[in-house]
């Protein structure tokens, strides 16, 4: 038995451990399981909300995209910090609403701004189809990390199976709970991974993070700037805008916005979060150390670990799987979470007469292992690669920021109808082009070179808004005006 079991085994245990006891001492009704009571202050608020960064997308995607792409992959450094920034604003907003109103979810959200159960529905299903691939991509990532780090002793079939049952066992018990409190122990262990072997091993190989980048520029000069046509200024520019405008957009983000005991969390962790992004830097020089170390990967995504197994002993190859492992484990018990909420409230409630609180709660719970085995299957039918789901993730919950941001309004000029066409437009054009492998400048020849590879999630949130426009200028005098709110939600005064 290798060194790396013990280290992948206990750190599991712990993980379970944390997971069933995060319930103590609570009454697991429907707000205290999705949304913690609201009640998490600012440490674990930072934690949540921080730590969905760090995913197996940062061990797989991140590391793997600079290992194929080069200077690509650093729209993913971009797009956090400008996220981070909206947040400042974006974030108390949210939070003073959902508080005053009792919302646990963010299809609650629209439903009351818009007063229409039907575009909650809307919501709650572009939420779930977003979610689903990005559940896969956490269980895909988990069983790569396990079955590399433990020297192929865990296949990656069995890491998955095991580490999906005990997500789902302990977000049933303790929901939003669980995720809080592996989030402190995901924390510090990778910031103590990431940060370590992004320093030793450019330092082992070459002798410094500097004779790294020269012996990359040496080797393989176009890969420290954008040269694949594919991957383009067009493409970068609206992959950073598309990612940084639908980074709130998540559902299990507002979550963890309604988590909050407090709106000032949000300020004080929109100074310290876009520094905090600076950690994925350390990410790629990984991706790029690999990309000479251990040329010739067909499945770049492998590249942080197949360094890390040939170049480090299995004790450290165990602590970086362990660290992986949770980076899968916590966003996957948010998602979870997330998803069961949504669906037991915004569609079982909202459309069955006389259903309870009681109901509404059980069932959210028993929804859990219903979707796990949904995100199972759909791992082991094989899915893309790590970014590229991630992409396709933003693609549907951005088509909701139009509407969302122009309900902060005090008179919100977009209707319950607008709203609801803009984003159905907007996930059918991301579906079509998507599915079809369609390229912008397939369907618009005429525009410059430089636009033919635009992020398709930003074609299709033009789309939206144009659709969104014109609705709602056709059915305003039908509907009820959207800003008779008794509390204005956007209030700028409050927000100095």
């Amino acid at each position: 038995m290798n060194a790396a079991l013990p280290v992948l085994g206990l750190f599991f245990l712990v993980a379970l451990a944390l997971g069933l006891r995060a319930r103590r001492g609570k009454k697991m009704d429907l707000e205290q399981w999705s949304v913690g009571g609201r009640g998490f202050g600012s440490i674990v608020v930072f934690l949540l909300l921080a730590g969905e960064i760090y995913t197996t997308f940062t061990f797989l995607g991140a590391s793997g995209y600079s290992y194929k792409y080069g200077g690509a992959s650093f729209y993913i450094l971009c797009y956090g910090a400008l996220a981070y920034v909206i947040s400042y604003w974006l974030a108390p907003a949210i939070w003073r609403y959902a508080k005053r109103e009792r919302l646990v979810s963010q299809p609650d959200w629209f439903v009351r701004k818009y007063r229409s159960r039907n575009l909650g529905l809307v919501v709650t299903l572009i939420g779930v189809i977003a979610m689903i691939p990005y559940l896969e991509l956490q269980l895909t990532g988990l069983g790569v990390i396990v079955e590399e780090t433990s020297y192929g002793a865990i296949p990656s079939s069995a890491a998955i199976w095991i580490g999906a049952v005990a997500l789902a066992v302990y977000v049933m018990i303790s929901g939003i709970h669980s995720a809080a409190w592996n989030a402190i122990i995901k924390d510090v262990l990778v910031l103590a991974v990431v940060v370590g072997i992004g320093l030793y091993l450019p330092l082992h190989h070459f002798g410094g993070v500097s004779q790294m980048f020269h012996a990359v520029q040496t080797a393989k000069p176009d890969m420290l700037r954008l040269h694949e046509a594919t991957h383009d200024s067009g493409w970068f520019i609206t992959s950073v805008l598309l990612s940084a405008l639908g980074f709130f957009m998540w559902p299990h983000y507002f979550g963890a916005v309604y988590a909050s005991k407090n709106e000032q969390s949000f300020r004080r962790n929109a100074t310290f979060l876009p520094l905090y992004q600076l950690i994925l830097l350390f990410v790629f020089f990984t991706g790029f150390t690999a990309m000479l170390v251990v040329p010739g990967l067909k499945n770049g995504d492998l590249s942080l670990l197949r360094i890390t197994r040939e170049t480090l002993p299995p004790v450290v190859a165990g602590l970086v799987g362990a660290a992986g492992m949770f980076c899968a484990l916590v966003p996957g018990a948010m998602l979870l979470t997330t998803s069961a909420t949504m669906l037991a409230k915004n569609v079982y409630q909202d459309y069955v007469p006389g259903a309870t609180s009681e109901r509404v709660s059980l069932l959210a719970k028993a929804l859990v292992p219903v979707i796990t085995a949904i995100a199972v299957y759909l791992t082991f039918a094989g899915g893309d690669a790590i970014v590229n789901l991630l992409l396709l993730g933003y693609a549907f919950v951005t088509q909701l920021f139009p509407s969302m941001i122009m309900s902060l309004l005090r008179r919100n000029p977009v209707t319950k109808w607008g709203a609801g066409a803009g984003m159905v437009v907007g996930t059918a054009i991301v579906t079509w082009l998507t599915l079809g492998k369609i390229a912008v400048g397939q369907i618009l020849p005429f525009l410059p070179q430089s636009l033919h590879h635009l992020n398709v999630g930003i074609v299709a949130l033009i789309a939206n808004i144009a659709v969104c426009a014109i609705i709602s200028v056709a059915t305003r005098s039908t509907t009820t005006p959207q800003h008779a709110e008794a509390v204005p939600t956007l209030d700028l005064a409050s927000d100095r």
